[in-house]
């Protein structure tokens, strides 16, 4: 049966499922940059919880490189929802 959009957002969506917000897991990805010898990182993102998730696995963020994303149509609901409700800076 195809997917059939109930006109949930992302972050409603997750949360109808059960699940959190956001439960992508930066433990190994850290671990990896520091066992490749990595202390401090430049992190492209609009996301500053990331920036917090890498710095709680030890890894020092020097800087957040933006990303820069043309808003359409098409993706203007979905970026309007990750600017309110995900904190993301746009």
């Amino acid at each position: 049966m195809p997917f059939k959009s109930q006109g949930f957002d992302t972050v409603q969506a997750n949360h109808r499922l059960g699940f959190d917000d956001d439960e992508r897991d930066f433990r190994i990805g850290a671990e990896i940059l520091k066992s490749l010898g990595f202390s401090s990182i430049r992190l492209m993102t609009n996301n500053l919880s990331k920036v917090d998730r890498l710095k709680d696995q030890g890894l020092n963020v020097v800087e957040r490189v933006p990303l820069i994303v043309n808003r359409t149509q098409h993706n203007d609901k979905y970026l309007q929802t990750k600017l309110e409700k995900s904190g993301h800076i746009l």
